[in-house]
């Protein structure tokens, strides 16, 4: 029996080439899309789900609330560690790290960048990672010590035992390898190709109070309660912190925190979560929208197939048993359609993984991926199938039998709302393309408040950090540049903030957190920041080694009409404030312009120094400060960056989306259209003598294609009124992440609608000019 269920539904995809096609590839592109996303998704799902104990493992955040004013930050204090460490019992370990810093590391003759991190002895206590030689509990025990991965001891000693070994690390310091640990996932958020001790790096400022610059990650003792834990941590650190320090602990599990890094109200309330649940439901609607492909054209093509039917039942075929024979051809179809959609997804993964910057593969022994081609397959076999099947099976012998088969109005509206249905998808999905897209373009294209054109930024590295005023001197001696200054972060990206400031007439009660980072001469002038008062940082002043200059949202909190000239107390004491910048983004766009106070200090902390190149020469403004840079530091290669493009690096996610939206959106048109057009395919073939005789009596092609057309024309439309309200509310609510962003409006709604009707008019257009144009004699010989 089930070889002849085969052999029928094979013949029936033979008999029938054009509707197999459509049919197979559609249900083929909308597996191919919605597996592409579940790797991508289960690639989210698994970061830092790797670590042993990961269950135990929690991310330290730094919060406030105050006068119903809440806000939670990724950095930590850096005195927090150790009093964490001290005085919370069910902390097991703790541990703060530094931002990835890329070094130059030198083994004999080889040298080259390595990006690593600086952390206390206890990080791998709290990250239980796999070591090849050497062990956790002395890898980093010493401050002269470093950790390095396998591909770095393969680089650097090859086959050898790199233990014992040594390796120059900035130039500066000559460590011994003490440990090989297992390359870290790309699925980590914590990455580094080498770690050394905290200490050999550690400056006085690293131990303030009010200066949060470093993340903390805890390992609970198991069964500890994260809810007490959390209350007892905030209560030592009430206990141990200077009285002005209004900020305290916030755990955070860590395998939640890459997905959720958005906070409201002292709770995760999204992130990149955001974007999972996003393309999940992209992939459900990709492949809903194929699925009701199947089930119109199974259903259109259903008198096709009802003298069969009637047949089988007479011969004493019970319902259940046609069931089954629709679903399997459906499965087969499923099937054919998954196999197809695998090659897809072969050919497009490397382009795919171009675009979301990861190295998804497909591993024939992942359970995963064999789950969900089997899954997907028998998912879209069963929903699609389910319906034609129950329908064909549903039919009446004797009415077939007697040539009295005709579709009834409720498969008649049935079908019409299918069309309805997958059309609204689409639609969604054009508007969800059209609104990511206005929403990076505003982001690009709004004035920061500082100009990122024409900037580039170089480390300050080696000897630099020892000779920067006079090598900013010889950088400005070309014509080719306009301005230069150092600083201790990006401008567009100053994540470290402080509790320290302090000024007269402070209300004790509120929030004194602020954005604050070092720089050196002439900053607002290389950034091009407007000055709402006062000036820059200038050589002319000597005192300006205790000033500061703050920010327009500075200057609110501290509720200053006029600072410049006004006295705060701040890390270099007390000082005057000698400037006031207007507000300019110092963080993305995601949260509100920050309260900013800038310190200039001459000697450390001062990362990177910023070059304005004057537009038209950068060829030769980047062979100049090469040339410049090489002979104050001939020991580290030249290396350099756009600020645009670090700009460009904050928005990556967005950015990443809004590509994969815009190609999710085109395939569910094409997938739509494919049904479009096999629905009208089918109605042109059932209209064939119709269209016949109004040619004899002289209708034009004209209105035959009007008469075929509007039908469908209609249906979209309808699609179109119901798929804007819930397209309107969850795009405003997508925006509405962001402190800035751009106005939903009624243009992009009608654009949407345009593009839908369009191009559904274009594809049903084909099939009824092609019937229009057909002889009429031929089509009355039909009968």
């Amino acid at each position: 029996m089930l070889q002849n269920y085969f052999n029928i539904a094979i013949r029936s995809l033979l008999k029938n080439k054009l509707f197999s096609f459509i049919n197979i590839f559609g249900l083929a592109l909308g597996i191919a899309c919605s597996l592409l996303i579940w790797l991508w998704v289960k690639d989210e799902l698994s970061f830092n789900r790797f670590y042993p104990g990961i269950s135990n493992i929690y991310y330290v955040r730094s919060a406030y609330s105050e006068r119903g004013q809440t806000g939670v930050s990724d950095v930590t204090p850096g005195p927090w560690q150790e009093t964490l460490e001290k005085n919370v019992t069910d902390v097991r370990a703790i541990t703060k790290i530094t931002f990835g810093r890329e070094l130059l590391v030198q083994a004999g003759e080889k040298s080259t960048k390595e990006t690593g991190i600086y952390a206390t002895s206890s990080f791998f206590k709290v990250f239980q990672t796999p070591f090849i030689e050497g062990s956790a509990g002395k890898a980093i025990e010493q401050p002269t010590s470093i950790a390095i991965s396998r591909k770095m001891a393969e680089k650097y000693f090859g086959k050898s035992s790199a233990v014992g070994k040594t390796l120059k690390l900035d130039n500066t310091s000559n460590m011994i390898v003490s440990a090989v640990f297992e390359d870290i996932p790309e699925n980590s958020s914590v990455r580094f190709n080498w770690i050394v001790n905290f200490k050999a790096q550690e400056a006085d400022w690293m131990k303030w109070w009010g200066n949060s610059s470093f993340k903390t990650y805890a390992l609970l003792a198991p069964g500890a309660d994260p809810v007490k834990v959390e209350k007892i941590m905030r209560q030592v650190i009430k206990k141990a912190a200077p009285p002005q320090l209004t900020s305290f602990p916030l755990l955070q599990k860590m395998a939640d925190s890459y997905l959720y890094t958005e906070y409201a109200n002292l709770k995760p309330s999204g992130g990149r979560i955001e974007y999972v649940r996003i393309f999940s439901v992209v992939a459900v609607f990709i492949l809903l929208i194929a699925c009701v492909n199947f089930m119109n054209l199974a259903t259109a093509r259903s008198l096709k197939r009802a003298r069969e039917v009637g047949v089988r039942k007479v011969v004493g075929a019970e319902k259940k048993f046609l069931v089954m024979q629709f679903l399997g051809e459906s499965l087969i179809v499923s099937t054919l359609a998954s196999i197809l959609a695998t090659l897809l997804v072969l050919i497009v993964l490397p382009a795919f993984n171009k675009i979301v910057l990861k190295n998804i593969g497909l591993h024939w022994n992942d359970p995963f991926l064999w789950g969900s081609i089997v899954g997907l397959t028998v998912i879209t076999g069963i929903v699609a199938g389910s319906y034609p099947a129950l329908y064909l099976s549903a039919m009446q012998p004797v009415r077939i039998l007697k040539g009295k088969m005709t579709f009834s109005n409720s498969s008649l509206h049935l079908r019409k709302g299918l069309v309805v249905f997958q059309f609204g998808l689409s639609i969604f999905l054009i508007v969800g393309t059209l609104v990511i897209g206005n929403q990076m373009d505003y982001i690009q294209n709004k004035r920061l408040g500082l100009d990122q054109e024409n900037v580039v930024y170089i480390p300050l590295e080696g000897e630099l950090s020892n000779r920067l005023e006079p090598f900013r001197q010889e950088i400005l001696a070309s014509q080719t540049v306009s301005a230069a200054t150092t600083v201790g972060e990006i401008p567009t990206n100053i994540y470290g903030n402080s509790g320290d400031l302090d000024w007269t007439g402070r209300d004790p009660n509120i929030d004194n957190t602020v954005y604050a980072t070092f720089v050196g001469y002439d900053f607002t002038k290389t950034m091009n920041i407007g000055m709402a008062a006062g000036r820059d940082f200038s050589k002319e002043f000597a005192a300006d080694t205790t000033n500061y200059i703050i920010n327009e949202a500075a200057a609110r909190l501290m509720k200053m009409q006029d600072p410049v000239g006004k006295q705060v107390k701040f890390w270099m004491g007390k000082g005057t404030i000698v400037g006031v910048m207007k507000d300019f983004h110092i963080t993305s766009f995601h949260t509100a312009i920050k309260p900013l106070i800038l310190v200039h200090y001459k000697g450390l902390n001062t990362e990177h120094m910023m070059i304005r190149i004057k537009a038209g020469e950068t060829s030769r403004a980047l062979a100049h400060i090469e040339k410049v840079t090489h002979a104050f530091n001939p020991n580290y290669p030249f290396t350099y960056h756009f600020l645009d493009e670090s700009f460009e690096k904050m928005y990556r996610s967005e950015l990443i989306v809004g590509v994969l939206i815009r190609y999710f959106g085109i395939m569910a048109i094409v997938i739509s259209c494919l049904g479009l057009l096999g629905l009208a395919a089918f109605t042109a073939e059932q209209r064939t003598k119709e269209i016949g005789i109004r040619k004899v009596l002289g209708a034009n092609v004209a209105s035959v294609v009007t008469l075929l057309s509007k039908e469908f024309i209609k249906l979209v439309l309808i699609a179109i009124v119901l798929a804007t309200p819930p397209a309107w509310y969850v795009m405003d609510r997508w925006l509405n992440d962001f402190a800035y962003h751009t106005e939903l409006s009624w243009q992009i709604f009608l654009l949407a609608g345009l593009i839908a009707t369009s191009i559904a008019l274009l594809t049903v257009s084909f099939q009824s000019v092609k019937a229009a144009l057909t002889d009429p004699v031929q089509s009355l010989k039909t009968e």
